[in-house]
């Protein structure tokens, strides 16, 4: 069983927000951090519907800046 499974969370081009798993194939997206979150534990239950879920769901939030010199 694992203790912690880490999602990388980024802004949408599309609007609304995508999580990654990190060394696991599992993606969620919704419009809405709330609404995320509740994506994120349904999506994690359904990859690990063997009863080996992990403990505790990170959400790591990336934002990215772009300037112009």
């Amino acid at each position: 069983m694992l203790n912690e499974i880490i999602f990388l969370v980024s802004e949408s081009n599309e609007g609304g927000f995508e999580a990654r798993a990190l060394g696991h194939s599992i993606y969620t997206e919704a419009d809405t951090v709330d609404e995320l979150r509740e994506m994120v534990r349904d999506a994690v239950a359904t990859h690990f519907d063997d009863g080996g879920q992990p403990a505790l769901i990170r959400l790591h939030f990336v934002r990215e800046e772009v300037l112009a010199a």
